[in-house]
């Protein structure tokens, strides 16, 4: 039986990112749904064939911390990721004593995000999905370290893992240097004016090995393992 993807609902007010969210959760092969206000998230949310919820904070309508605590009562088991600004720790604290499952900062990197929703839609059923294994490497998705000819570990920075796996994901694929920043450095990067990825890709060769990124000149990077 064909098994239907995770559908996450995105509530977020400010239409740059929802529309970034949105794109870059589908590419990743989500289903996604998307709410600019409280009252309609909470309402969306409330459909059964949503598995997850990514909620601001500061949401016209009905606020963020009131959508879930209603949702508390409605779907206690619902994984919710809270996005904000809010970076204290006693908003920290609020948030989690209020049922959130996770908490994220803004800025913050899709690929970081993407890793928060599948950590919390891991079931027993799903620990396979905990290796990625292409090529010569392994990447242990729950130790976060990469493995290279089964026996040589090598230690990766956050921005590093999240790069790694981004294109070990889609392997044999061209990704843009826009792309990758999205999914790994989030909106605050823009590829005309940073050259981020470029060093990243250099650190990731020097670790893993030349010849596992290739350059597609003109159009951006494929990893071939």
């Amino acid at each position: 039986m064909m098994m239907l993807p995770v559908k996450v609902l995105v509530v977020e007010d400010e239409p740059s990112l929802r529309d970034f969210l949105c794109r870059g959760l589908a590419a990743e092969g989500y289903a996604v749904g998307s709410a600019a206000d409280g009252p309609t998230g909470l309402v969306m949310a409330g459909s059964p064939d949503v598995d997850c919820v990514v909620l601001d904070l500061m949401l016209p309508g009905l606020g963020g911390e009131e959508v879930l605590a209603r949702l508390r009562l409605s779907r206690p088991n619902l994984p919710v990721i809270v996005l904000t600004a809010r970076d204290g720790v006693a908003d920290r604290v609020r948030t989690l004593d209020a049922g959130a499952d996770d908490f994220m900062v803004k800025p913050f990197s899709l690929a970081e995000l993407t890793a928060r929703i599948r950590a919390r839609m891991r079931g027993p059923a799903q620990a396979s999905a905990a290796l990625l294994d292409v090529g010569s490497i392994a990447l242990d998705l729950h130790g976060r370290r990469a493995i290279i000819g089964g026996v040589r570990e090598v230690q990766l920075t956050s921005r590093e893992f999240g790069l790694l796996e981004t294109f070990m994901r889609h392997p044999a694929q061209v990704l843009s240097q826009q792309q990758l920043l999205d999914r790994v450095w989030g909106r605050q990067f823009e590829s005309s004016t940073s050259n981020v990825v470029e060093v990243a890709v250099r650190s990731l060769r020097r670790k893993l090995g030349e010849s596992v990124i290739e350059t597609v000149r003109g159009a951006g990077y494929r990893f071939v393992g």
